[in-house]
């Protein structure tokens, strides 16, 4: 190590922070509250360690594996750049692809010191684990999709003599990090920080303003206080969310222009107005917008609404036509045609139906729905499927500040409305404030959808 790391730091190290940092032992994992300095601590160890190989006159090598190409990003330039400046290190950056297996190309990043040791960033699956020898960082890996294949690929990777750093909060019980966290493995090195003893430790938040702001006690437990939550009942489990997220998707710029459907959760009062937009990409459906306003007018919801239709090719849209979404499917048949618009009555069969088929898209991994998105991860697990006493079975979901599963009923209707054959239409976008292309991005969303984005 350097002659005093912990004044190296980018920023002072809190205890709790010392202590991960001053632990060496070869596998070590920590499970610590949201926004408490998992990366930033771990980025630190990975930067002092590369300078004391330099100060020997030997080479190292880590790859950190995170969520997504932000996450890796993140990590490169909020954790390892600011360490190394700290530290006075020289370093030479670098960008460059990364094919897997199947074709894809992934964002690598590197920084390479001066005597040839390297770290690199990139996002984390079976192909990117097993293609390197290296000491590893998997960084908040209860959210890494494919965890348990990720862990098969990677383990050989470290099996000669390198070591392994892994943290995240807790995720439900249906990945790796689970199964790592509760075990009774001494070879493990554990570290458990929420967020009462990151503030006992120094960090400066409070603690009684973040619960009610964030107003979710299954969240604040999970994210906060560190406790397992049960995925048994849950419709959507964590590991299905976690697969089909995308740090590209939910981002209306990178439309391009092929069919969309639509799903509309009508509300009016506390609950929210959803609308969920989906571009269909091969056989994959993408995300390309989720819109979600609460306290709206009919007036504001109808004109949301003929913007999506304005922006994007709808091919069908399925609405909530239940109670007060008489009116509003009738009225949208009138202005966009009854062979695009269709509502749904949300009987107990039809719930069902819906469910169903959503939950296949998940399971399928035809379905892509934005990166971290975590009052969306919410929405979509606090679905449950229960059986009453005549053994039919219902959905319910714990009406909250967040409303009761509404962006999730808004998605299954736009999936289910992509099950449905229709009538193609001609469509030229128009100009909106919210959406304005020029030449160059459109060449970029072209190549954008060739790239399968």
């Amino acid at each position: 190590m350097s002659a005093d790391p912990i004044k190296a730091a980018a920023v002072p190290l809190l205890k709790y922070q010392r202590d991960w940092f001053l632990d060496r032992s070869r596998f070590k994992i920590g499970m610590q509250a949201r926004q408490t300095g998992k990366t930033f601590g771990t980025t630190l160890e990975i930067v002092d360690d590369s300078y004391e190989q330099e100060a020997l006159g030997r080479r190292t090598r880590w790859v950190i594996l995170s969520r997504g190409e932000r996450q890796a990003k993140e990590a490169m330039e909020e954790g390892v750049k600011k360490h190394a400046r700290a530290y006075n290190m020289a370093l030479q950056e670098m960008e460059s692809g990364y094919r897997g297996a199947d074709g894809t190309l992934y964002t690598m990043l590197d920084v390479v010191l001066p005597n040839g040791s390297k770290i690199t960033a990139l996002p984390a699956n079976p192909d990117t684990a097993r293609g390197f020898s290296a000491n590893v960082f998997l960084d908040e890996f209860a959210f890494h999709a494919d965890s348990r294949k990720i862990w098969t690929a990677l383990f050989p990777v470290i099996s000669n003599g390198f070591k392994l750093r892994v943290t995240s909060t807790p995720n439900g019980k249906g990945n790796k990090f689970y199964d790592l966290m509760t075990s009774d493995d001494p070879i493990w090195s554990k570290h458990t920080v929420d967020i009462y003893q990151a503030v006992k430790d120094g960090l400066p938040r409070d603690v009684d303003m973040l619960r009610r702001a964030l107003n979710d006690d299954d969240a604040w437990m999970q994210e906060y206080e560190l406790k397992w939550l049960d995925e048994a009942s849950a419709w959507i489990s964590y590991e299905l969310i976690n697969g089909v997220e995308h740090d590209k998707a939910g981002l209306p710029e990178h439309y391009a222009q092929g069919p969309c459907f639509v799903g509309v959760d009508i509300a009016a009062r506390n609950d929210l107005f959803v609308i969920w937009v989906l571009e269909q990409v091969g056989d994959v459906l993408w995300t390309r917008e989720i819109i979600a306003r609460r306290r709206v007018s009919f007036a504001e919801q109808d004109a949301l609404l003929d913007e999506v239709f304005r922006k994007y090719r709808v091919i069908r849209c399925q609405i909530d036509q239940t109670g007060m979404g008489e009116k509003p499917v009738e009225d949208a048949k009138r202005r966009h045609g009854s062979t695009r618009v269709q509502g749904v009555l949300f009987t107990a069969a039809a719930k069902l139906h819906l469910a169903t088929v959503g939950k296949e898209s998940f399971e399928d991994r035809k379905l892509r729905i934005p990166l971290g998105d975590a009052e969306l991860r919410a929405d979509l697990h606090k679905l449950q499927k229960v059986t009453g006493p005549t053994g039919v079975p219902r959905f319910v979901a714990d009406s909250d500040s967040a409303g009761h599963a509404d962006r999730t009923w808004a998605g299954f209707l736009a999936i289910d409305a992509a099950t449905n054959p229709a009538t193609d239409f001609a469509f030229t976008q128009a100009p909106s404030r919210a959406t304005r292309w020029d030449g160059d991005s459109n060449d970029d969303i072209s190549s954008a959808a060739k790239a399968g984005w």
